[in-house]
């Protein structure tokens, strides 16, 4: 608590989250950046996920922006861009 009796508000961090469901091998796969985590798939799937997330940043340090300062519209965008699919993206189109 600081002074006035308040808890002090924690800077926002955002990050990616790629989740991997296909690995039949035994292997672990993780791959942590400064603003991602990508655990678990096949050796190929997981590659597609570190290419994603730094084409992702590619986009974002393109425009000046970071995870925590691009709005949600122009998120979707450049992830379209570079052709990463979002859940909550596919449940809208599932309902439509």
């Amino acid at each position: 608590m600081n002074k006035k009796g308040k808890t002090p508000k924690t800077k926002k961090k955002a990050w990616l989250l790629g989740l991997g469901l296909d690995a039949k091998d035994g292997h672990t796969r993780i791959t942590t950046g400064e603003n991602f985590k990508l655990v678990g798939g096949s050796e190929e799937t997981h590659g597609v996920m570190q290419e994603k997330a730094v084409k992702v940043n590619e986009q974002l340090k393109r425009r000046g922006k970071t995870l925590e300062t691009v709005s949600h519209e122009e998120f979707h965008e450049i992830a379209d861009k570079v052709g990463m699919p979002l859940l909550e993206a596919q449940r809208t189109r599932e309902r439509n």
